[in-house]
Formats: C-alpha cells, structure tokens, sequence
C-alpha cells in the first residue's frame, strides 16, 4: 500500500494519534513552562541556586530517553505519567537557562530607574524583568517543545500512544507507508509549532523594542 492510498484509508486512526500526540506533548510542556520559569527567576535571585539548577538541567540532558524511561519504570510504572515526566526534564535546560538568562541581561539602569520611582521587587519582577525578559523565554520554549515533539514518537515504547506508535509498528511490520507516515506528521507538528512560536517571539521582540 502506497502513503497516499494509506492516509486515505486510515484517516481516522492517524487523527487519533496525532490528537494524542498533541495532548501529552502540550501537557508536558504547560508543566515545563510553569517549573522552568519559577526555576529560571529563582536562579536570577540566587546564584548559589542558579549553580546547581543549571548544572543540573544541562546533565539531565545528556540522559538517553530510553535510559530515563527505563529508571522511571520502578517508580512510576509505564504509561503517560512516565512520560509525561520525561519530556518535562527534557524541556526545563532551554526554559531554565533562557528565563535566567532574558532576566540577567536586562539593563542594569532600567532596574534602578524602577527602584527610583519606588517599585518593589515584586512590582519589577512583574512589570519590568518579566516583559522585558519575555522573546528570550519564549525562545526557550520553541526550542523545548519543538524538540520533545520528536521525543514524544520515542514513548510510544512505554504504551503512551501518539504518532510514535505508527513508525515502530512500521519498522515491527516492514510497513514503509506506516513509518512514512508518523515521521511525516511529526515533521509537520515540528514545523507548525516553531512557526508559532518563532511569529510570537518576533511579536514579543516588536513589542518591547
């Protein structure tokens, strides 16, 4: 069966994976968002904490998926919490480091003109690092979910779903349509995605400029 004759037939089935691919992924990275964004303004505060989070994210990192899995296995059984957690690690290096970062290079005048006219640090965070901060986090974001898009086709080891499940029945069935298949959709989900974000970074970047 040719890829073309196989979209056809299979349409429902491929609309299910890619709609479970997009829901673990999106869940996995509103968490990352949420933990790399607290982790990167506190290590903006801290520098002893920024010496062990950054490190940190940078040696989960270098972590194979399958090693990872495989470790979560015992403690949290197979399934999406496992990866959910899994590509949650996998997003916190670019979110992490870009918010530190977007936060420690804002101009040091700009910090002191907002405590000249009496803002508490509360009020700066929110209304001076974090807005100016913000086309360098969203950087980090686009790199992270752009990313564990792909990863995310390696857990359908782990009986998640999602277009994964396509390229290894694929390769288990020496079905050249099925493998075609998932990697072209993935491609696709990876390319919409950086578009996105890359338009919201530039609106961000326009915006504070």
């Amino acid at each position: 069966m040719g890829f073309w004759a196989y979209l056809v037939e299979r349409h429902a089935l491929i609309w299910q994976l890619i709609v479970e691919h997009i829901g673990f992924v999106s869940f996995a990275i509103v968490i990352a968002i949420i933990v790399g964004v607290i982790l990167g303004i506190l290590s903006s505060y801290y520098p002893g904490l920024a010496h062990i989070i950054l490190p940190f994210t940078q040696i989960t990192m270098t972590v194979p998926s399958i090693s990872l899995m495989g470790v979560l296995i015992p403690l949290v059984g197979i399934g999406v919490p496992n990866a959910i957690i899994c590509l949650v690690v996998y997003s916190l290096l670019a979110i992490v480091s870009n918010t530190y970062t977007g936060i420690k290079e804002i101009p040091d005048e700009y910090l002191e003109a907002a405590k000249g006219m009496g803002m508490t640090e509360h009020w700066i965070l929110f209304k001076i690092k974090i807005p100016l901060a913000l086309p360098v986090i969203i950087a980090g974001i686009r790199t992270s979910i752009v990313m564990i898009i792909g990863i995310g086709a390696i857990m359908s080891y782990i009986g998640v779903g999602g277009l994964g499940d396509l390229i290894f029945r694929g390769i288990a069935r020496t079905r050249p349509e099925m493998i075609l298949t998932g990697a072209v959709f993935v491609s696709i989900l990876s390319i919409c995605t950086d578009y996105f974000f890359g338009m919201l970074e530039g609106y961000f970047s326009r915006k504070i400029s």
